[in-house]
């Protein structure tokens, strides 16, 4: 059975030190796909674009920097954590996003209570829908490129 966690969470994109603006982001959790999390940006004038990346990664940056590779999550300010940082980056192109850290925890507390972190394996219809979740994370990649 396909179950999902969604969210909408405002997010701040950083162009560059005097230029951000807020925008809106679906947060998306499946359990077809348990190890992962898609961010969807809503860009003003393009086209939704939307980021499959690992859950524990979206954890883990909520809390200290974490990532490697085209995605990169940290907190703002490592003192307070009430900011995260998600940097995204394909080649040299990168964009940077700013959200408050408080959405993002609530919506890792309902993928949780889903899918306890660390029992993704135990899903019985993992194995079953591996395949077909692969191939739409590289239809995703296909239709963005």
């Amino acid at each position: 059975m396909r179950e999902s966690v969604q969210a909408e969470v405002m997010m701040s994109f950083l162009v560059s030190d005097e230029l951000s603006f807020r925008i809106p982001v679906e947060l998306r959790y499946e359990t077809c796909d348990p190890y992962a999390v898609r961010l969807t940006f809503h860009l003003p004038g393009d086209a939704p674009v939307t980021w499959a990346f690992g859950r524990e990664l979206l954890v883990d940056g909520v809390g200290r920097p974490s990532g490697d590779g085209d995605v990169h999550i940290a907190p703002a300010d490592p003192e307070a954590l009430g900011e995260v940082l998600i940097r995204l980056q394909v080649g040299c192109d990168q964009a940077l996003f700013r959200s408050g850290t408080a959405p993002l925890v609530a919506f890792l507390d309902r993928t949780d209570k889903l899918v306890p972190l660390g029992q993704e394996r135990s899903l019985a219809d993992f194995e079953t829908h591996l395949d077909e979740a692969l191939d739409r994370i590289l239809a995703e990649e296909q239709s963005a490129g």
